[in-house]
């Protein structure tokens, strides 16, 4: 029987052979984030399983008041129910592969996870921006994604590298002045 890698150290025996392989995949990879990105995950996850609660004391009161197919109460109930526990899954899922990066204790001459870059645009304006996880992004406070175009351009470069990425607005071309571990 064929052993299959899917990820970090988990495998798959699959009964048939090669041809039982139907590109099975286990997403066993860390989600790399600062302390702050995980701290805000708990803390969202935490009132999460707060409102809980409450969402069903709301099933039960609508569920009193009758005919549940024309309950609208009720249905509405439900759906945030739903909505709450598919949130809670995916908060879960991610603080359970967290990689816990601090940038500090980073060093050398690449752009990595955590780094803070200091860019030129085309017109030598200085612009900084840190490379950190999804869930900390938010480019109008200089955080990009290390899945955001910009930041899979960054990743690996070095000062005086010449960057080009395609955004929805067009080409833009920065060069690396400066990166630090901040």
């Amino acid at each position: 029987m064929p052993v299959r890698p899917l990820g970090a150290a988990v495998r798959l025996r699959i009964a048939g052979g090669e041809q039982g392989y139907k590109g099975i995949m286990a997403t066993m990879e860390k989600v790399p984030m600062l302390a702050e990105g995980y701290e805000k995950l708990t803390a969202d996850l935490k009132a999460l399983r707060a409102e809980r609660p409450r969402i069903v004391e709301s099933i039960e009161e609508a569920r009193a008041h009758g005919d549940l197919s024309e309950n609208a109460e009720y249905h509405a109930a439900k759906e945030r129910q739903r909505q709450i526990e598919m949130q809670i899954a995916e908060i879960e899922d991610k603080v359970t592969r967290a990689q816990i990066i601090d940038p500090t204790t980073l060093s050398g001459d690449r752009i990595v996870f955590g780094a803070t870059v200091t860019l030129l645009d085309e017109s030598d304006k200085p612009v900084r921006y840190q490379i950190v996880g999804q869930t900390e992004a938010d480019a109008n406070h200089g955080r990009i994604s290390y899945n955001s175009p910009l930041g899979r351009a960054l990743i690996g470069r070095q000062v005086e590298d010449e960057v080009e990425v395609t955004v929805p607005s067009g080409d833009k071309f920065y060069l690396v002045n400066k990166i630090e571990f901040l």
